[in-house]
């Protein structure tokens, strides 16, 4: 007679077996199970997921279920109370024995995150591929899956599904029974998954409690555009069919955040035989269009786009920003501390940016909660870029900066604008470089195109770790010269260390340069070689960064302060 327990179907409950990677206090790196990560979270540093983007879905996922355990914060206090004596673990494992069932990776009727008879005209269904974001598309030189995920373990598989729903990309699709969208077996791109959309931003403590809490916003925060009666999470809702949400319900949802952070922009099925996952249908799911979201995300800096307001003819706009994988996370600090970005007059942008919500909410903390202004906030930066109309990852942006809280608490004070305005003293700096880069290689003959990128690159990388520095060291002073003294600092730095850079391309130029030929202008024509470079170099750096050239600097330079210089390369 066979025993019940061999013929049972299989079942991998996620709320008891391990599959969230960890790095524990002492280093060491383990996977955990849901209950175990908000049981052990105080001795855990942080996620370590395959890819970074899958940690910041992670990150999500696990405050979805923190808020809906809690049925907050409600306000404040209740947050207060929750740093004073750590994440109830107890109530949270409750909650999530509560809710077992749709935590069943496997199961034959709910299984987590997915559609169980989800399927296509054909029954059929690819690899594990197309959910896995370290395989390449038709480039497996560099990963170590260079045969392609033919099999994942459920707990990687697991992992990959959250990221799915976050972050896949765009492109036809399998077309599932049942989906209206449904055109020749296809579906045709509906966008890449919302968290796709985004500039990731988050608040990052010493250890993965603190990284929950920090990023746990209290119910009372933009409380208007909540509903809180209808705001669950997926695995609270009826389980999804194939086909997407449609008129009113769509329009108005998301209700919340924990609606928001599992939502369900994707239909899958996994494919296993019991041991492991060989398969899975991926499909579309629920569209959600970033437009105006900026009430209900907090995770992304927002931007107007007057494109999008002209082309729908809508008064205001706001779409996502996201993050440039070629720029340093600190290259970005207006778009996070001011809601400036640099090159916005040229662009005709609108002057009105909107600054990460999870950057307002943590400086209420420190305003009005229990955190010290004085101390230091990392912000984590992740993103995705995607190229060929978003149907593959190109690049995944991860990246942190870390930086006084009081530059969130005072972010319209003169040292967040100094704080801003060193970044800009950068910016105008490095192309100064770029300018004797391009101005030496037009003396030898050369092109300048790669002569200036490169040394850009070079500017930038050799400022990045003393900028950090410099912005972890800005304290707040009752001295009213003490920010332009801090920015006298900063640019002195600067100067120095993108002078010796200069002097490096000056030796390194080769006698064609010293030479020099004529080269022509919007001016003229004018020789040009290696003497001249070097001079116009040296007087571009101390228009660009005055203050590093005076022991006694104006406090406010006022609205005619210098711009970058224009060398005779720029005019070619």
């Amino acid at each position: 007679m066979p025993n019940d327990a061999d013929t049972a179907p299989p079942t991998f409950d996620l709320t008891l077996r391990p599959w969230i990677p960890v790095l524990r206090a002492n280093g060491t790196e383990t996977e955990l199970s849901l209950t175990e990560v908000f049981a052990q979270a105080a001795d855990l540093r942080r996620l370590v997921g395959d890819v970074p983007t899958q940690d910041f879905a992670l990150l999500r996922l696990l405050l979805a279920i923190l808020h809906d355990a809690l049925d907050g914060p409600a306000d404040l206090d209740a947050w207060e109370e929750l740093w004073e004596e750590g994440i109830p673990a107890d109530t949270v494992a409750d909650y999530l024995h509560k809710h077992r069932e749709r935590f069943d990776l496997l199961h034959p009727f709910t299984p987590f995150l997915q559609v169980a008879d989800l399927r296509t005209g054909r029954d059929e269904y690819s690899s594990p591929d197309p959910i896995v974001a370290d395989v390449p598309n038709n480039a497996r030189f560099f990963t170590m899956r260079a045969l392609g995920a033919t099999r994942l373990t459920f707990a990687e598989a697991a992992r990959w599904l959250v990221h799915a729903h976050a972050y896949d990309t765009s492109g036809i699709k399998s077309g599932a029974v049942g989906d209206p969208r449904l055109k020749g077996g296809k579906v045709y791109p509906q966008g890449v998954g919302w968290a796709g959309n985004l500039g990731g931003v988050h608040v990052e403590g010493d250890t993965l409690q603190e990284t929950l809490l920090f990023n746990l916003v209290t119910f009372d925060t933009g409380k208007s555009h909540r509903k809180p009666h209808l705001d669950r999470p997926a695995w609270r809702l009826d389980p999804d069919t194939a086909e997407p949400l449609t008129g009113t319900d769509a329009a108005a949802r998301p209700h919340g955040l924990r609606d928001l952070y599992t939502w369900q922009a994707r239909r899958l099925r996994l494919h296993h035989d019991g041991a492991s996952v060989n398969g899975v249908l991926l499909a579309y799911g629920n569209p959600l269009t970033p437009r105006n979201l900026h009430q209900r995300e907090p995770m992304t800096a927002w931007r107007r786009s007057p494109a999008q307001e002209k082309k729908l003819k809508e008064a205001i706009v706001y779409l996502p920003r996201d993050h440039d994988p070629s720029r340093a996370a600190w290259r970005g600090l207006g778009a996070l501390v001011t809601g400036e970005t640099r090159g916005r007059e040229q662009r005709n942008e609108a002057a009105g940016e909107v600054i990460p919500r999870i950057l307002d909410w943590f400086a209420r903390l420190a305003l009005e909660g229990p955190l010290s202004k004085d101390s230091l906030v990392r912000v984590h930066l992740v993103g995705v870029a995607y190229g060929t109309q978003q149907s593959v990852i190109d690049e995944i942006v991860d990246d942190a900066v870390a930086m006084p809280v009081v530059l969130l608490c005072e972010r319209d004070g003169a040292l967040g604008r100094t704080a801003v305005d060193a970044v800009t003293d950068a910016e105008n700096a490095v192309t100064v470089l770029g300018d004797l880069a391009t101005d030496l290689a037009r003396a030898a003959g050369r092109e300048t195109d790669p002569s200036r990128s490169a040394a850009r690159d070079q500017g930038f990388a050799a400022l990045d770790e003393p900028f950090r520095a410099w912005l972890r060291g800005l304290k707040p002073s009752d001295d009213p010269g003490h920010p332009m003294e801090q920015r006298r600092r900063w640019q002195v730095r600067a100067h120095r260390i993108l002078s010796e850079i200069g002097d490096d391309l000056v030796r390194a130029c080769g006698e064609a340069a010293w030479q020099g030929r004529v080269v022509h202008t919007s001016r003229g024509d004018l020789w040009l070689n290696t003497s001249r470079a070097d001079l116009l170099f040296r007087a571009g750096l101390r228009k660009v960064l005055p203050l590093s050239t005076s022991e006694d600097p104006d406090p406010d330079p006022g609205p005619d302060a210098p711009e970058p210089s224009n060398s005779p390369g720029d005019d070619a």
